[in-house]
């Protein structure tokens, strides 16, 4: 029996090395000026200042192979120390607050030529789908 696994992203992450300058709100101090993976939704900002989860960011970042430029509010979800064996380094992983129609749209257009990222950590089991699925079979 195979276990499943559990799919927590709402879209494809794209593998794309973007322009971007992702400031803290607190302080406004420089997080970073390069993202090495973006979404419609977030995107992952290579760092090299201590960042907390939950702290609020204002990002400024140029959609791919344009010349226009995104300004977004952001949080951060996730932070990466660059410990772990495959992590790229230091970097934090921003969850955009809601982009406007506009710039949303321009982005995915943008996003679809990309490939999308290699996951740096394996897939999480689905443990009560699983379950589910042995009782019903």
């Amino acid at each position: 029996m195979e276990m499943l696994l559990a799919s927590e992203r709402r879209v494809a992450r794209r593998a794309v090395i973007v322009e971007c300058h992702a400031v803290r709100e607190r302080g406004f101090r420089l997080l970073g000026t390069r993202a090495i993976d973006l979404s419609t939704d977030g995107m992952l900002v290579l760092t090299e200042v201590p960042a907390l989860t939950g702290e609020p960011v204002i990002v400024s970042f140029r959609i791919p192979d344009t010349d226009t430029w995104i300004d977004a509010t952001a949080t951060i979800a996730r932070t990466i120390h660059g410990r772990r064996t495959g992590d790229p380094c230091r970097a934090v992983g921003l969850c955009f607050d809601p982009l406007d129609g506009a710039s949303s749209r321009r982005l995915r257009a943008a996003l679809e030529r990309f490939p999308p990222t290699f996951p740096y950590r394996a897939p999480r089991v689905d443990y009560a789908a699983t379950a589910a699925m042995i009782l019903l079979s």
